[in-house]
């Protein structure tokens, strides 16, 4: 039988968001929200988001990635560049970021563009990994058909031989992304579904223009 869903629901009411506490940027709010989450343990991989892309085959997709780096400049993601995410974002660099975080009953959504950060930043990332995931990265061709998971234990299997006793150099085809962000929305819950919602827009001057939204 099929199950109803039309009754799971839950009460929201943990915190409430304000035009009087918003600060003039949203990186310090995000950043704010961030630590807030960090520091209160319950959350396995606040670094967690949904990218989301305009695929060949007209689509948008979403996956997850961990967010690994984040300022005023935008917010910094790694990837196989001939993945599906990469060849779509060469194709239309426009992105959506999406971070869900229910146990602080948040959400924040970022619009911006992506581009490719400097090698050498890419170098630096690289060689902060495990052996055994810089393994992983050049073993894979992300996106790509395979017949069975034992052409990547095997493709692993050769690397560990070819780099045994060796530096792992990043491959030209892997490396981070750095998205500028144009609009960042924060959505926080409150009670009877009347949520606070604020979105910042980036103007042709550089400012943030901040707008309080209807749940």
């Amino acid at each position: 039988m099929e199950k109803n869903l039309e009754n799971i629901r839950k009460a929201y009411g943990k915190s409430d968001l304000n035009e009087s506490t918003l600060p003039i940027d949203p990186i310090t709010l995000f950043k704010k929200w961030f630590h807030e989450l960090e520091y209160s343990g319950s959350s396995d991989e606040p670094n967690a988001m949904a990218v989301a892309t305009q695929g060949e085959d007209g689509f948008p997709k979403n996956r997850m990635v961990l967010l690994k780096r984040f300022s005023h400049e935008g917010f910094v993601f790694y990837t196989n560049y001939e993945s599906e995410k990469g060849k779509a974002i060469a194709r239309d660099p426009k992105v959506c970021l999406s971070f869900y975080w229910p146990v602080m009953e948040r959400q924040v959504i970022i619009k911006g563009s992506a581009e490719k950060i400097a090698p050498n930043l890419s170098d630096g990332y690289f060689e902060s990994r495990p052996d055994a995931s810089k393994l992983g990265a050049i073993a894979s061709p992300q996106s790509s058909v395979i017949p069975s998971r034992d052409i990547l234990e095997e493709s692993v299997r050769e690397l560990e031989g070819k780099y045994e006793g060796k530096e792992i150099p990043r491959p030209e085809y892997w490396g981070g992304y750095l998205v500028s962000p144009v609009s960042v929305e924060f959505w926080q819950g409150r009670p009877n579904r009347l949520h606070d919602r604020f979105r910042y827009t980036l103007d042709d001057d550089l400012n943030w223009i901040i707008e309080r939204l209807a749940p």
